[in-house]
């Protein structure tokens, strides 16, 4: 009987079908449904909290938030939600895209918002759309003053509208941007180990993996670019238990942050902040908290994104899995009072949720109210 008290509690009358359950999804509105996600740090103890941990564990002076897309494929595509990547022949191939804004000083790192890709766009024409959508969602809390993202929205117009905003941009530097990659390259290159800024060394899964942190001023304001103030390069190297080298990489950054704003080691965090919502693997001391790992792994959004044959739905879901991974994380790094709690495994944590919604009976749910969702942003 426990789950038709909390049913109940919830508002549900009886069990609801699959079918009904998948007609609902395929009628909401992915961008109504982003409020759900801002209600779960909108609360005043959510953000005094967020807050406080965030400046105390990042070792930052101010809170950073990472923008990063993410694509799922799917059997089919539209005008909006669901861009086609094949031609005629063979099957119909769809990506349902979107921009996930995750607040990467935090800890728990919570997303933030979530903001579909239009079929006819990309990461660089959606960036504005983005983040003009998260600074609205969040005027006047001060969550973060510096915004990250990869190569792919990397541009001086995107650069210019983060100042605009009153924050800082962190972006990452490639070839695209040619003329700016080629001086980095040309001042960053040029430097030896007795230049390195910061180093750190992380073991993983049995290799070592060192990274070198190189930097300088010597750009600011370079080209075009006048609110640029330092430009970054990270070198990182891989070795096996042999002590053998298995992989070099060399990435470029640049920032509208002055080099003195941070300390090396900082800088050198800022970067790694970035990685862990970028990428799917871990990254050393981050990686049980890497965003895209816990959805990719913990949540199965690839391989399972339940709604195939619409894309406006398939985009629904993806918002909800944000939703609950943002409410599931900051229980496990905010609530929970233990250490080992807060470190528990995606998979035990989304046991015990299971059993407690299985389990409560009317007393457990005694006096619990339902949070109201925020104003939508004007």
């Amino acid at each position: 009987m426990s789950w038709y008290t909390t049913m109940r509690w919830l508002g549900i009358a009886r069990r609801v079908p699959d079918t009904t359950l998948r007609d609902l999804l395929c009628r909401l509105s992915p961008m109504q449904l982003r409020r759900h996600l801002h209600a779960a740090l909108l609360p005043k103890q959510s953000r005094a909290a967020i807050r406080r941990k965030a400046l105390s564990e990042c070792a930052l002076p101010f809170g950073v938030a990472a923008l990063d897309g993410k694509a799922t494929a799917v059997p089919s595509c539209d005008d909006f939600y669901a861009q086609r990547q094949t031609q005629s022949e063979g099957p119909l191939i769809g990506v349902a895209r979107t921009v996930t804004s995750v607040l990467v000083s935090h800890p728990a790192r919570p997303c933030l918002d979530v903001m579909p890709i239009p079929a006819a766009t990309n990461e660089m024409g959606v960036f504005e759309t983005a983040l003009r959508a998260l600074c609205r969602a969040y005027h006047g809390l001060d969550l973060f003053r510096l915004v990250t993202y990869d190569a792919g929205a990397c541009s001086l117009a995107n650069a210019s509208l983060v100042r605009e905003l009153g924050l800082h941009y962190f972006f990452a530097l490639k070839s695209t941007q040619a003329t700016l990659h080629r001086e980095a390259e040309r001042l960053l290159s040029a430097l030896g180990i007795e230049q390195i800024a910061a180093q750190t060394e992380d073991q993983l899964r049995g290799e070592r993996i060192v990274r070198r942190l190189y930097l300088t001023d010597a750009m600011s304001g370079f080209d075009t670019w006048s609110h640029l103030r330092t430009v970054l390069r990270v070198e990182s190297e891989t070795f096996d238990a042999a002590g053998r080298r298995i992989a070099h990489e060399v990435r470029y950054f640049l920032s509208s942050l002055s080099s003195a704003r941070l300390s090396p080691e900082q800088w050198l965090r800022l970067v790694r902040l970035h990685w862990s919502v970028e990428t799917a693997r871990p990254i050393g001391d981050l990686g049980s908290r890497s965003v895209k790992h816990s959805l990719d792994v913990a949540f199965a959004e690839d391989d399972h994104p339940w709604i195939h044959s619409l894309p406006r739905a398939t985009v629904a879901v993806a918002i909800l899995r944000r939703v609950a991974y943002t409410i599931m994380t900051l229980f496990r790094s905010v609530t929970q009072r233990s250490d080992s709690k807060r470190h528990a495994p995606w998979r035990q944590l989304l046991l015990d949720v299971y059993v407690t919604l299985a389990a409560a009976n009317a007393d457990d749910l005694f006096g619990l109210r339902r949070h109201t969702l925020p104003p939508a942003p004007a």
